[in-house]
């Protein structure tokens, strides 16, 4: 697309928004028309003015309308994720939407992380971008603020499941970003956010691969400070012992040695 002055840049994103108002259902028509919206949108810098707020506004209301955020393609609802994603950057650091609308929000960018591992799928740049810039706007740090504790689980299984050798480095480093944001960010760290690490890091899981473990034991160590005595409970909530996992986990626990009770001091020994 070239160059567009302001006035032009705002022209084409209000007719954009006028044709999402009442869009076609068919992936043929919408995903053109989704990967055309995310190119303006691209164009438009943080904190713009007013007029290029009121270019966008039929657009963000498009966007979440419940057709296109449930709708059945996958690429499609990658598409209006990539789109949202936009706005949630332009508008950072204040949420965009509602909070209930926040949330359907978060789903469908956390569902768009699923199939990060098919880069052959049309999608699959989209989805690095928009992983990209959750990473960058720190938009992650709202699902915490709304307590989408279910949310980010989910999150950080994808990552986890998703993470592959021959992805660009970028995607590593920006789920590296958003995982030890939210830790760092959390008032309490539950056990059920740090089972998925902590189940990637287990000696006897085959499934997981090498890039997997690298990525969860980045992350622990990112978080030392602020998930020790955390990490200690979640391995006696497990019903394992330290020597179950890899030597990151252990060496971070050890380190709470004389604060903990008698049970803590027994994983610490590697009895459960």
């Amino acid at each position: 697309m070239p160059s567009l002055s302001i006035e032009e840049l705002e022209e084409r994103l209000s007719a954009a928004g006028s044709s999402l108002l009442q869009p076609s259902t068919s992936p043929d028509d919408l995903l053109p028309l989704l990967d055309q919206i995310e190119e303006l949108l691209s164009k438009v810098e943080q904190s713009p003015a007013k007029s290029m707020q009121d270019a966008i506004s039929p657009l963000m209301k498009g966007l979440v309308a419940e057709e296109l955020v449930k709708h059945s393609d996958v690429d499609v609802k990658v598409g209006v994720a990539s789109c949202i994603s936009e706005i949630t950057r332009i508008t950072a650091p204040d949420a965009p939407y509602d909070d209930d609308k926040m949330k359907d929000v978060f789903q469908l960018i956390v569902s768009s992380f699923e199939n990060l591992s098919d880069v052959s799928s049309r999608s699959h740049e989209k989805r690095a971008t928009i992983l990209e810039t959750v990473a960058k706007v720190r938009s992650c740090v709202i699902m915490l603020d709304l307590e989408c504790d279910q949310m980010i689980i989910e999150m950080f299984q994808h990552f986890l499941n998703a993470i592959r050798d021959y992805h660009a480095e970028g995607i590593f480093t920006s789920m590296e970003t958003i995982m030890t944001l939210v830790l760092e960010e959390s008032e309490d760290v539950s056990p059920d956010l740090l089972n998925p690490i902590l189940a990637t890091l287990k000696r006897n899981n085959e499934a997981a691969m090498p890039i997997s473990k690298k990525l969860a034991e980045r992350v622990i160590q990112n978080s030392a400070e602020k998930i020790r005595s955390y990490l200690t409970q979640a391995v006696i909530s497990l019903d394992a012992a330290l020597n179950d996992f890899g030597e990151v986990v252990a060496s971070v626990c050890r380190e709470n040695t004389g604060t903990v009770g008698h049970n803590n001091e027994s994983v610490l020994r590697g009895q459960p």
